[in-house]
């Protein structure tokens, strides 16, 4: 049957109109301000804005640690900030970054976990993640920086294929989704932005031998420029699974060559734990952890 011309230009119309609201349903980028984007969670005597207000000071000592967290959840997108952690005798303790669902049993969680050191001993990160409730997959990498000297930028990306996380612009991480083949992919919950510094010198610093010494305290780890690129929750019902986020691009759907040359570097030379590597642990190697995965 022919279409009229008169019905064909409306036809078009309502296409290009459709196309045009889906490049809105997105989430430009922006810097996030900590009053407007974040609230305190938990001990706000600990929390204090530095360095004229551009930086915020958590704080730990024998009576409490401190935390943060994002007004809103996100799903998907890229979540980064810069931190400088404790300087000095940190051990025992952990200042942590991480994507969080509040979900209990069946939460998802992406997180930076920063364990403290012995002074002269390297930092090392922690990395892990859950998804559909089920976690246990760290990995840890010391740091090949001092990152108590100065600031350093700490990002993670999240999409429908993969999470990505960095230290600086050197992936240190990647988890892909796999789901098609049965494992587990965060895709379904949005997830709030925390930070946190307490007490953890139970298992922090090689494995809970190395104590807190707390007349070291107390301990400070600072933050600044925070960066939320996502869609927000509650936000646009159909930002989440538009294609045209920035971030679902085909540039960030795997890794480039340069960061795979990167990525490659830091688990060669800085990894010094890997849960897909730990027969005592998993004497059957886990199905995400397989090659190809």
């Amino acid at each position: 049957m022919a279409i009229s011309p008169t019905l064909k230009n409306m036809l078009l119309s309502f296409f290009f109109f459709h196309a045009l609201l889906l490049s809105f349903i997105t989430v430009s980028g922006r810097p996030a301000f900590f009053n407007q984007d974040f609230k305190v969670t938990w001990s706000p005597w600990h929390i204090r804005p530095v360095e004229g207000g551009n930086a915020i000071q958590l704080m730990l000592d024998r009576n409490s640690g401190c935390g943060f967290a994002s007004k809103y959840k996100y799903m998907y997108g890229r979540v980064s900030m810069k931190i400088k952690l404790i300087a000095g005798d940190s051990a025992g303790t952990v200042t942590a970054f991480y994507m969080n669902s509040d979900t209990d049993n069946v939460r998802d969680e992406l997180d930076f976990e920063f364990l403290g050191n012995r002074s002269g001993q390297p930092y090392t990160v922690q990395t892990n993640i859950y998804s559909h409730g089920q976690g246990n997959r760290e990995q840890r990498v010391n740091l090949w920086f001092d990152p108590s000297a100065d600031y350093h930028t700490y990002t993670i990306m999240w999409n429908h294929h993969q999470v990505v996380f960095y230290v600086d612009e050197v992936p240190i991480r990647v988890y892909r989704n796999n789901e098609a083949r049965g494992i587990p992919y965060p895709k379904s919950q949005p997830m709030g932005v925390y930070s946190t510094l307490w007490e953890a010198d139970n298992w922090a610093t090689r494995g809970g031998l190395e104590k807190i010494d707390w007349s070291k305290a107390p301990f400070f780890a600072y933050y600044k420029d925070f960066d939320i690129e996502g869609c927000p929750v509650p936000g646009p019902a159909a930002c989440p699974s538009n294609p045209r986020n920035w971030w679902e691009g085909s540039a960030y759907q795997q890794l480039s060559p340069a960061e795979a040359l990167r990525y490659h570097w830091a688990v060669k030379n800085h990894m010094v734990y890997d849960y897909c590597t730990d027969k005592s642990r998993y004497p059957v190697t886990p199905p995400e952890c397989m090659p190809g995965m």
